[in-house]
């Protein structure tokens, strides 16, 4: 196995953040640092990182989290903020978001120690769909509908074409459900922000094969064994 892929499996880091690891001499393999990213390990090899042996988990853990907003999607902050990791039940495993959602957006988190399932899920050649509900400031155009569906340009990005359903037009805003395949960051925000429509409130309902359902805010569930192979899947 090659050896960011071993460190991902063993929860250090993403595969990305494994490799700078790796480079800054930071790895060790039976005894002996290595920088080459093509290094693998053998069976029944030895690996530190920063002095301490890791090892993948001869199992995984696979939650859903309904993260309330004013939560930090981290393990830590700095700053002293509420993360995810103050939500979840003590003797639970190690495990890190899949993803992240902004501070002031809530709903579906999904969280793992599963290091290639991560990666493939966050991986834009996936392409895997999230389902946002929305409330945006004002009523939206034909032609703001139009820019969504085909794509919107935005100062920071041009967003790809996304799926669009209007739930409720009121005076002062418009609730709508909407689903897009990329990750940007804020993307959603920025979208509608470019649309001369500000988000007022945004919920994640759904991760690929993943739905909120009736979750209450700040709860966990583990998945089930259908849901974890249904997201093995997911953008094939």
């Amino acid at each position: 196995m090659r050896l960011n892929k071993y460190l991902a499996h063993a929860g250090v880091a993403s595969r990305r953040a494994a490799e700078a690891l790796i480079v800054a001499g930071k790895v060790r393999v039976d005894g002996a640092i290595v920088r080459e990213l093509a290094t693998t390990v053998p069976v029944g090899g030895v690996v530190e990182v920063a002095g301490k042996r890791v090892e993948p988990p001869t199992s995984f853990t696979y939650v859903v989290l309904n993260k309330p907003v004013a939560v930090m999607t981290t393990m830590r902050d700095p700053q002293g903020r509420r993360t995810v990791a103050d939500l979840l039940p003590p003797a639970l495993p190690r495990v890190v978001p899949v993803g992240r959602l902004d501070y002031d957006t809530a709903g579906l988190l999904l969280l793992t120690d599963d290091g290639d399932l991560a990666h493939r899920l966050t991986h834009p050649r996936f392409g895997v769909e999230k389902t946002y509900r929305a409330t945006v400031r004002g009523r939206l155009s034909p032609e703001d509908v139009k820019r969504v569906l085909v794509g919107v340009a935005t100062p920071e990005f041009r967003a790809a074409g996304a799926r669009l359903r209007v739930i409720a037009t009121r005076r002062e805003g418009t609730a709508l459900d909407l689903t897009i395949h990329e990750g940007r960051n804020r993307q959603v925000r920025v979208m509608f922000e470019s649309l001369g429509h500000p988000v007022v409130t945004l919920t994640r309902l759904r991760f690929g094969p993943l739905t909120l359902g009736a979750l209450a805010p700040g709860a966990v569930r583990a998945l089930t064994q259908r849901e974890v192979q249904a997201l093995r899947t997911s953008g094939e």
